[in-house]
């Protein structure tokens, strides 16, 4: 009987199967396989077109003796850690009042999350026009009577990359509050009658109770969040294209450049490969912490 289980388990849901097939060979070949290729070739000396002369490790040492990349490494850390951190808190916030069933809840929810609809191009090109100081927010403050008033992130390059975090805020709150907002309708009611009850005050509720309740809605925000950071480049090539100077600079326009614009691909493949490891350092041992012995053990 048993042996004649084996071959129809095999078959079992045989259309399901057949129909993953293409996914899956997409997957191993142009994800996998793209992959292995550009580190592979991050150890040669490629320029206009991809040619196996090995160089070794020139590429890499090239990379960090390089300014403009230590400096799109600082940026993405000032951006990154300001970007996860406030996102988090705002989205979690706008979730929690709107939690409270205010009125015109879906209209609010709608405004909310309207932004992440849009392109980033879009969004990057409108903040470019907020921020401009000849016609955007300081030109009509100033018409309103505040003369000295300045407000002119982008042409300052101790601020820029602070002009370039509030449009990817305005742009990417509204989803982690729709997410924060999923996770907080899920908190089962007795909670906060069992709270109300014991005389705690909200804030400890949230603080101590629903927060750690919401962790697996943190992780997904968190893990959604670090995505767009990681990613980041058409906000910045439509708002600022790196500049003034280098002070938007990111990696992954950095990797754009080399790669077609400077026509330097081996460049451009070891910045890439150094992007990759620097995500797998962080996804592995969090993945095996998150599904694996770690979670386990608590």
């Amino acid at each position: 009987m048993a042996d004649n289980a084996r071959p129809n388990a095999l078959f079992k849901n045989m259309a399901a199967k057949v129909a993953s097939i293409p996914m899956v060979l997409t997957a191993i070949v142009i994800f996998i396989g793209c992959t292995l290729w550009t580190v592979a070739y991050s150890f040669t000396g490629s320029r206009l077109l991809p040619r196996w002369r090995w160089v070794g490790m020139d590429q890499y040492d090239r990379l960090w003796e390089t300014d403009r990349w230590i400096i799109s490494i600082q940026n993405l850390a000032i951006y990154g850690t300001l970007m996860m951190i406030l996102s988090l808190a705002l989205g979690f916030l706008l979730a929690a009042l709107l939690d409270q069933k205010i009125r015109g809840e879906n209209m609010f929810r709608t405004i909310f999350l309207y932004p992440y609809a849009l392109s980033f191009v879009v969004t990057g090109l409108t903040w470019q026009w907020l921020l401009n100081p000849d016609f955007g927010v300081q030109k009509v403050v100033r018409d309103w009577g505040w003369e000295t008033f300045e407000f002119a992130p982008l042409a300052s390059n101790d601020w820029a990359i602070y002009g370039v975090l509030l449009a990817g805020l305005w742009q990417g709150t509204g989803l982690v509050m729709v997410i924060m907002l999923a996770g907080l309708r899920g908190i089962d009611e007795d909670v906060w009658k069992a709270s109300r009850v014991d005389g705690i005050p909200a804030w400890k509720t949230y603080l101590y109770i629903v927060i750690p309740m919401m962790r697996p809605i943190f992780v997904t925000a968190i893990v959604l969040v670090a995505t767009g950071i990681i990613k980041v480049f058409d906000l910045i090539v439509a708002q600022t294209d790196g500049g003034p100077g280098l002070s938007t600079e990111v990696p992954a326009k950095y990797v754009y450049d080399m790669m077609f614009s400077n026509q330097n691909l081996g460049q451009g493949f070891a910045a890439s490969t150094t992007m990759l490891i620097v995500v797998l350092i962080i996804i592995i041992p969090w993945s095996f912490y998150e599904f694996g012995g770690g979670r386990r053990e608590r």
